[in-house]
């Protein structure tokens, strides 16, 4: 599966907020050296209760507008909606 994502990076909180096709990612952590993405991941992986290594990105690395694969079973995410 291939979600929409935007990273909102430096947050205060960690969640996953969907305002339409488009999955808002909150991360605590800065866009620096991979840190972000990293976080995004891990925060994918908890919410849809998979391994970090069924996340990948596929597009948007330096960018706050990503494409994210999921692979593997998954629950549906908690994510709140805007």
């Amino acid at each position: 599966m291939k979600i929409q994502v935007k990273v909102i990076p430096k947050s205060s909180r960690e969640e996953l907020v969907a305002s339409g096709d488009i999955i808002k990612a909150y991360v605590k952590e800065a866009p620096d050296k991979g840190k972000a993405n990293k976080a995004l991941i891990e925060l994918i992986a908890k919410e849809y209760g998979i391994r970090k290594s069924n996340v990948r990105i596929i597009r948007g690395e330096t960018s706050r507008d990503k494409v994210v694969e999921i692979t593997g079973d998954m629950r549906r995410p908690e994510t709140r909606k805007r």
